[in-house]
């Protein structure tokens, strides 16, 4: 299939308005008898009024173009603009070249822009001082003024007023780049804050309602009513406990006061409570803490809460045995160790959902830190398979808490 001829894109409708105006102007003006030159003047050389209509009516085509297909009118407006001057002349032909050239600069390419106003300035240049030094009048100094007014003034607004738009352009463009890495900035806040706020919440309530499902597991599943007393007792205590660290969480929710982390949350200063709190629940829990002083508060809140997941995690699904904790100090860094003994448990179980793993994770990530979790051989004989979590959290020097 033949491919079409291609076309010339349709005129605006502004400049059909502008050509049509110059042309009924231009044609009203050689009506009446007004042209540049008088019948007979120097360089007429086709005398009367109406062969001032050729270059006039090409000028007015020129026009229709002047922002379609500005590298073709520039040059008929430039040999009409010549024809013209062998006529009387019309000062309409003269006015519409300048809107050409004018137009030719400020819709062209950019090639065209740059060139087009060094050019008419050369030629303004010429025009000044080649009659100048052969005639030597100062009359012929008008020679140049004439074709900077025609050619390089309208040139140089062109390139001006492109200038102008194409610095508006970049700027709405660079506002518009700005609103969108503004939006995206405050979608990623949003869902930041979304697993932040996830993860106080399971840190908060998992550990209580681990210890009321499995004491509640245990008082249904035993006839003695002391051991159903004190495990009631003990779901009470977490109840309240649970209750509290929810209220704290509704307290952070609400705070608009811009403050991320509320004087209330928790510090490595409380490991000792909430150990304490671990072996009312009933596991077997030491500790051994040696955190040093200046420990950003980012870094202690990040420890406290994985050793209160893995504590946590060692209450629904660890073995008879002994919960080692250890939180110490290096050099550049804050190592939390929690080892808990795998194996057959003799109590119920709570279920678990996998969260509090990836909770611990991405607390170290947030902090730059490394997290790892699995299963690892005690070197005793009895060569028993312990569940250990390790979290190394960098803490960068001259910070505090």
């Amino acid at each position: 299939m033949a491919a079409r001829p291609s076309r010339l894109p349709r005129p605006h409708p502004f400049d059909v308005r502008i050509a049509l105006g110059g042309l009924i102007g231009g044609a009203a003006l050689v009506a009446v008898g007004l042209g540049v030159r008088p019948e007979g003047g120097l360089g007429v050389l086709v005398d009367g009024p109406w062969p001032v209509l050729v270059p006039l009516a090409v000028m007015a085509g020129c026009e229709v173009l002047r922002r379609t297909a500005p590298a073709v009118a520039l040059p008929l407006a430039t040999v009409a603009l010549v024809l013209d001057q062998f006529t009387q002349g019309s000062l309409v032909t003269i006015v519409m070249f300048t809107d050409v050239m004018y137009a030719a600069v400020l819709y062209g390419t950019p090639a065209a822009a740059r060139r087009i106003p060094w050019i008419t300035g050369m030629l303004s240049v010429l025009a000044t001082v080649v009659p100048f030094a052969l005639w030597r009048t100062p009359e012929t100094l008008l020679i140049g003024v004439a074709t900077g007014i025609v050619a390089f003034a309208p040139a140089s607004t062109g390139l001006i007023v492109r200038n102008h738009r194409e610095a508006a352009d970049a700027a709405r463009l660079r506002a518009e780049q700005t609103a969108l890495l503004a939006e995206m900035d405050r979608r990623q806040a949003v869902i930041a804050e979304r697993a932040r706020m996830a993860r106080e919440l399971h840190d908060m309530v998992a550990n209580h309602l681990s210890a009321i499902a499995i004491h509640s597991s245990a008082a249904l599943s035993l006839g003695d009513d002391q051991t159903s007393r004190d495990a009631l007792a003990v779901i009470r205590e977490n109840s309240v406990e649970g209750l509290a660290e929810m209220r704290r969480l509704i307290g952070i929710l609400r705070d608009d006061s811009g403050d991320r982390e509320p004087a209330a949350a928790p510090t490595l200063d409380g490991l000792d409570a909430l150990v304490e709190s671990a072996r009312a629940n009933g596991l077997a829990v030491t500790l051994d803490a040696d955190c040093g002083e200046g420990l950003p508060a980012p870094v202690g809140m990040a420890a406290y809460r994985i050793v209160q997941e893995s504590l946590t995690n060692a209450l629904k699904h660890a073995g008879p045995g002994t919960v080692t904790v250890a939180v110490v100090r290096r050099r550049d860094s804050l190592a939390v160790t929690v080892s808990s003994p795998c194996g057959d448990r003799d109590g119920p179980r709570a279920p678990g959902s996998g969260a509090g793993l990836v909770g611990m994770r991405e607390r170290a990530t947030l902090l730059h830190g490394t997290f790892e979790a699995g299963p690892e051989e005690s070197g005793d004989p009895a060569r028993r398979t312990f569940w250990t979590v390790r979290a190394s959290l960098p803490v960068a020097e001259g910070e505090s808490e």
